[in-house]
């Protein structure tokens, strides 16, 4: 005898409200399931007997997840296995018979017995399984999200996380590799103590990331500007205390003037309660028309005391002068150097070069981040801390959905 069948269902979910957390335990009470089928049966026994067959499943479950985290290959992953499942109704109606005989009482107990024991053991795996491709996936954006170009973060995890009563604790490397070169980090000054429980989710980033970060943005060529047109004239329109330089007025009025100015060291930067701090020297050379021998170059050292914030989905950077210093002061041939010209220099360095630094930050690393996607999240009122050698962000934030369909897709493929 031979016996072919088909299957066409017809789901219906409902979650009635009853999501509970306890600790790392997840309590889902009530998830109702109504399942609709219709079962085509033929079977060839010398003869062919065609047979359809309507049933309709009904269940109410409670669905209690113990979930616990650990360090597996580098990255947080979960572990659900310790799932329980309770039913409360499981109904299998064939035919739309709501009182059905003994004999068919008989069957479809048999089968509800039987899918209790199935699905109680599918669903539980199923769980465990979306829960590490959930971890995965939002490691896997952090990390694209920390990293651009030839500069990487690694965002390992160190150790296994801990789920407390009222929050889940994880810590990562923070390793910054460029070129092959990666970052060391000696020691951490974190502390639990230094995050409260009242926001959604905090991020804690030392110094030994950001300087790093900083040297990496370096040696990629990424601190250098060259400024020429509209945008330079405009700059030197600026009133400014000191008497501008003959030699500057005699540049700005040549052929094509242009600036060019970029990082001559490493900057460093570190951070205490009043902002964080950077220290730079920058070096300046500017050029006029096709001249290869630049009308006049320097050097300046800046510290600066920086606070971020960021709103309206834009980075806002607020900077504070700490000190200034000119030095390496050299003109060519056609431009005489005066005696005020240091203080002018250092002036326009102050109020025009160093907002002018920001003005390009702000947006250039808001650009850099929106590619990323954060501006996809909603973040809800941020606040950037600075403290002792690290910063801390604190935030209440909801999943954009286009994470969520991405996601699903990859799940589901």
């Amino acid at each position: 005898m031979t016996i072919l069948y088909s299957t066409v269902c017809k789901y219906i979910w409902t979650v009635t409200p009853g999501l509970v957390l306890y600790s790392n335990t997840v309590n889902l009470q009530y998830l109702l399931y109504k399942l609709n089928c219709s079962l085509n049966l033929k079977m060839y026994t010398g003869f062919i007997i065609n047979q359809s067959i309507d049933f309709e499943i009904e269940s109410q479950i409670d669905l209690v997840i113990n979930s616990k985290l650990y360090c597996g290959k580098g990255k947080v992953a979960a572990d659900t296995s310790d799932c329980y499942l309770t039913f409360h109704k499981l109904n299998l109606l064939l035919q739309g018979d709501r009182e059905p005989g003994w004999m068919k009482r008989v069957f479809t107990n048999f089968i509800t017995f039987t899918m209790k024991l199935v699905v109680k053991g599918q669903i539980c795996k199923e769980i465990n399984k979306v829960a590490n491709i959930l971890a995965d996936f939002i490691q896997e954006t952090a990390e694209k999200f920390l990293s651009d170009g030839d500069i990487f973060v690694d965002i390992g995890v160190t150790s296994a996380p801990v789920i407390t009563s009222n929050y889940v604790e994880s810590y990562h490397k923070g390793l910054v590799t460029y070129n092959g070169l990666t970052s060391v980090i000696n020691a951490s000054r974190f502390n639990p103590d230094q995050l409260t429980e009242n926001r959604s989710l905090y991020f804690w980033i030392g110094d030994d990331l950001m300087d790093p970060l900083m040297t990496a943005a370096y040696n990629d060529g990424r601190l250098i500007r060259n400024i020429s047109g509209e945008e330079l004239t405009g700059l030197f329109l600026t009133e400014l205390s000191a008497t501008r330089p003959e030699l500057l007025s005699k540049w700005l009025s040549s052929e094509e003037p242009l600036l060019k100015a970029w990082s001559a060291s490493v900057p460093h930067l570190w951070t205490t309660a009043q902002g964080t701090s950077v220290r730079a020297v920058a070096a300046v050379e500017l050029f006029s028309g096709k001249q290869d021998i630049p009308a006049l170059y320097f050097e300046t050292e800046v510290q600066v005391v920086v606070r971020a914030s960021y709103a309206d989905k834009k980075l806002i950077l607020n900077g504070t002068l700490g000190h200034i210093s000119i030095s390496k002061v050299s003109s060519s041939a056609d431009f005489e150097m005066e005696k005020n010209l240091n203080a002018y220099l250092q002036e326009a360095v102050e109020k025009i070069g160093i907002p002018k630094v920001i003005s390009y930050l702000e947006p250039g690393l808001t650009a850099l981040m929106d590619r990323q996607g954060l501006n996809l999240f909603d973040l809800i009122n941020p606040e950037v801390i600075p403290q002792e050698g690290y910063v801390l962000i604190q935030m209440d934030f909801g999943f954009p959905h286009h994470l969520l369909v991405e996601f699903l897709r990859k799940t589901l493929d």
